[in-house]
């Protein structure tokens, strides 16, 4: 992951415009921990008691995503409810998996105007190498939010026609599968601070964590991952599986299939249409992994239950 700091990327995000070098992609990234978790205190009532104590809350904020080609005024895209931090990952992330920008299009990151909004990186503009077709976002009729993501927009036929079938992809071990969320939550920092945010992780074969990502959206979680791999040339995660908390919704499985993840599990349940879409794309769906157990809904050839 390329990185700007010092004078010159101080410089640069003060006035809202791209740093770096202009032949690589030009990131200005903002993990301010104070806004990604936020301090109260509270109530705290146990049975008959009644305790009050200090307490970390969830951060919430909007950023809005928009877009420019060479010579281009930016386009608004969508607006979204997200934890701040990695938030050019989650534009590059929501603009890859909607099918907008291809790999290696991205030029850069500008934030937004100090003088017009609250916090600059609230506002995320991607400044593409090439062209950008304002049209495709007028077709799409994006809502997003931090729980709803694509829902309500996309189809099984969408799918088909964005996201091709996974490849072969990862055997994965039940012995592996089972470990995932300890490692997925032993990662999860902001987590352990707020018990309010949902997390993606991507993994090896071996269930060693490459990447994490949180949110308070899962969407968002899985936007931040793969826009991280987008970002360092690592799409499509073939040889990848990737644990999402929460439950598997259809928006889950067609941003993990436009990413080309074979094994895709999730804490909670899968929805019918998330398991139909799975099917479509040869993806592996594993669901309620809890405890010493899980199900798999598809892709069965892809878990060895021997080991």
């Amino acid at each position: 992951m390329s990185d700007v700091s010092g004078p010159a990327g101080e410089a640069g995000r003060a006035a809202g415009r791209p740093v770096g070098d202009p032949g690589s992609v030009t990131r200005a990234p903002l993990d301010d921990p104070s806004r990604a978790t936020g301090a109260r205190r509270i109530l705290a009532i146990r049975g008959r008691a009644a305790e009050e104590r200090p307490d970390r809350l969830a951060g919430e904020e909007p950023m809005a995503i928009r877009v420019a080609g060479p010579g281009q005024p930016p386009t608004d895209v969508a607006v979204t409810m997200r934890t701040p931090g990695a938030d050019e990952a989650l534009a590059a992330g929501f603009l890859f998996t909607e099918g907008l920008v291809a790999p290696g299009a991205i030029a850069g990151f500008e934030l937004g105007d100090p003088a017009r909004v609250a916090h600059p990186d609230d506002e995320v503009v991607v400044r593409l190498r090439i062209p950008f077709d304002a049209s495709a976002v007028v077709e799409r009729h994006f809502v997003a939010t931090a729980s709803c993501g694509i829902c309500g927009k996309a189809s099984l036929d969408e799918v088909a026609l964005r996201c091709d079938a996974v490849g072969p992809g990862p055997v994965v071990a039940a012995s592996v599968v089972l470990g995932l969320p300890a490692s997925l939550r032993a990662g999860q920092a902001a987590f352990e601070r707020t018990g309010g945010l949902h997390a993606a992780g991507l993994f090896t074969p071996d269930g060693e964590l490459v990447r994490l990502a949180e949110d308070v959206g899962r969407h968002n979680a899985l936007d931040k991952l793969i826009g991280e791999s987008l970002l360092a040339g690592e799409i499509p995660l073939v040889d990848r599986a990737v644990l999402v908390s929460g439950r598997l919704a259809f928006e889950i499985v067609a941003k993990a299939g436009a990413a080309g993840v074979a094994v895709l599990a999730a804490i909670g349940a899968p929805t019918d249409l998330a398991v139909d879409a799975a099917e479509r794309l040869g993806m592996t769906v594993v669901g309620f992994l809890r405890g010493d157990g899980f199900n798999v809904y598809t892709g069965r050839e892809r878990i060895d239950l021997g080991r």
